[in-house]
């Protein structure tokens, strides 16, 4: 350790894509980073509110193809913090939403460098709005769940079997590869005519999505080409969506009457 060097690590979260949704505080983080560990999910373009001269080290995970095992991100932060002083963990949505933020803070921590936290949003809540489908709506979703479609034994989350049983939103992440497992849950329920969106890259210039029922969803997401990451959102508040879009249609219409 570099007796020069004071070391410190701060978890910021990069929101769920749009490099306009991180947060003011995320900037001025990175703006005093020497160091910044980045994660697939977080949009590089975010890189660029950190110093020129900051070490970049892509960390990030995709199915099936990781550049560092868990334990590696680990004692990278912890070396790099020794080497160079003030880290940035940059990583996708919230870190403390299924982003493993927990476990890098503990770890870090044992060695005795102070930490911080910079909350980030989360893409639970933000890429459904973004497609103007809301969470909660009184008289249609009283609450949500938010669930991981994989479990760290890479099975499926039994919380989604509970959640199927409820009238709740259901927001499931990580998911995409265990959908036929999901829609056998719900149809067991007898929830086959239950709406369904799946949005993927949500927030981004790229951002897919496809929309029908627990019945439907397999083959709509065939016919567009839908696949991870994607977030898949299981309600009845998925219908109000086209409401929505409906009222902002006949606003703008009423508008352009009222001009002519």
């Amino acid at each position: 350790m570099n007796k020069n060097v004071n070391p410190r690590v701060t978890l910021v979260g990069a929101g769920p894509g749009d490099p306009d949704l991180l947060t003011i505080k995320g900037v001025k983080a990175l703006a005093e980073a020497n160091v910044v560990l980045y994660d697939a999910l977080a949009n590089e373009e975010i890189l660029a509110y950190a110093p020129k001269k900051s070490i970049k080290i892509f960390v990030g995970k995709r199915k099936g193809v990781h550049s560092y095992s868990q334990l590696q991100i680990n004692q990278l932060i912890v070396d790099n913090a020794f080497t160079y002083g003030n880290v940035v963990r940059l990583k996708g949505g919230d870190s403390f939403v299924f982003g493993r933020g927990s476990e890098e803070i503990e770890y870090v921590e044992s060695f005795g460098i102070p930490t911080f936290i910079v909350p980030g949003i989360s893409s639970s809540i933000a890429v459904p709005a973004n497609q103007g489908i809301s969470l909660t709506k009184r008289g249609v979703s009283e609450s949500f769940w938010v669930i991981t479609g994989t479990t760290s034994d890479s099975n499926l989350s039994k919380d989604v079997a509970l959640a199927a049983k409820s009238t709740a939103t259901v927001v499931i992440l990580m998911g995409m590869s265990k959908l036929e497992q999901i829609v056998s849950l719900f149809q067991n329920e007898s929830k086959g005519e239950t709406p369904v969106a799946i949005i993927q890259n949500g927030t981004m210039a790229n951002e897919k999505s496809g929309f029908g029922t627990i019945d439907t969803i397999s083959q709509v997401v065939k016919d567009n080409h839908l696949s991870s990451p994607a977030i898949i959102v299981i309600g009845e508040v998925v219908r109000e969506r086209n409401k929505l879009k409906g009222f902002y249609k006949e606003l703008i219409s009423n508008k352009v009457c009222a001009r002519e």
